[in-house]
């Protein structure tokens, strides 16, 4: 039995090279659930992965893809069973284990649940540990007091997989929604998934001398960091939420402490790598229920495999737009 997968290798010298082969099943790493992986994603971390490994692979030769949807083929785990249809997001899938850029993947059961009902497996991928983690932003502003009454509520990087996704999600639910991007060409993109209204990223790059500006926000989904969070947490409201999901904009944060001190400002850190079951569980069943599928459609460019070099060097570039979906069997 084989498969098709994904591999990176490393040579020598140190440089990586990244192509489809063919390889047979007893490569599969050790795990509980063998799965029929029918479609993947390509989120930054896979980025790094497909190219230099970003200090994310420690192990070559290497199968990324950091999330999958498919079908149990196998399970030594009884909470599985053939012909389950099942999902994976995190646990560092597609870094230290193999992944899902592959047409089979054979991971440990804790690390799936189950399909949500009402959601394809395409789906899911199209959601996606972006979709996944924008949901958890959302569930954690609204966990600290934001309700579409509050204000407005910011998205930072908003034609990004995460702030598109959190872009629908807040609309859907009721939330005005400032869209910030750094591409002109993405605001009718952004307004068809709900954004009130778009916010150039020039306004916001640069830090001020003033640690308060004039409250603006009611929350905040900030997939950026660096100077753009800290020029952020000085506009939001008093008792406002700042989620913050990523680092596009680099991992410093040159901010002071004045708006937690003077206006209460929650700094809210969201991982999607780690997260308990019972939690991933929520957020799945929230997304079935809160993320209209007509948005999800707008967000979609399919790939398959062969595409997967390129749309790493891409994402790393800031050159994907909404979400990826991966047709790992084509």
């Amino acid at each position: 039995m084989t498969f098709r997968a994904l591999v990176v290798e490393k040579d020598e010298s140190g440089t990586t090279h990244a192509a489809v082969q063919t390889l047979a099943d007893d490569r599969l790493p050790a795990g509980d659930v063998t799965v029929a992986v029918e479609y993947s994603t390509v989120n930054y971390k896979d980025g790094l992965c497909v190219g230099t490994g970003g200090g994310l692979v420690r192990n070559y030769p290497h199968v990324p893809g950091i999330d999958f949807a498919g079908t149990v083929l196998a399970s030594d785990d009884a909470r599985y069973s053939a012909g389950d249809k099942v999902v994976l997001t995190g646990w560092r899938v597609g870094e230290a284990h193999w992944g899902g850029y592959a047409e089979k993947a054979r991971v440990k059961a804790d690390w799936l649940v189950p399909l949500p009902k009402g959601l394809t497996t395409r789906e899911a991928m199209a959601v996606g540990t972006a979709g996944f983690t924008a949901m958890l932003a959302v569930m954690a502003l609204e966990d600290h007091g934001l309700t579409p009454e509050k204000g407005e509520v910011l998205v930072t990087g908003a034609a990004g997989g995460v702030g598109s996704v959190a872009t629908a999600i807040l609309a859907n639910l009721g939330y005005k929604v400032a869209a910030v991007t750094g591409r002109a060409e993405q605001a009718d993109y952004l307004h068809g998934l709900g954004a009130a209204r778009i916010v150039a990223r020039s306004d916001l790059a640069e830090t001020v001398k003033r640690p308060l500006e004039a409250e603006t926000w009611a929350g905040c989904v900030d997939a950026v960091g660096g100077a753009m969070l800290a020029r952020v947490l000085g506009q939001m409201n008093y008792g406002g939420s700042v989620a913050a999901v990523g680092l596009a904009g680099g991992a410093g944060l040159p901010a002071t402490v004045i708006p937690f001190l003077l206006r209460g400002v929650n700094l809210l850190g969201i991982d999607s790598v780690m997260q308990p079951y019972e939690n991933r569980l929520r957020a799945w069943e929230r997304i079935a229920r809160d993320l209209p599928m007509d948005k999800l459609a707008a967000m979609i460019t399919p790939a398959v495999l062969a595409d997967l070099p390129k749309l790493g060097a891409d994402i790393l570039a800031g050159q994907v737009r909404g979400r990826v979906v991966v047709d790992t069997r084509a």
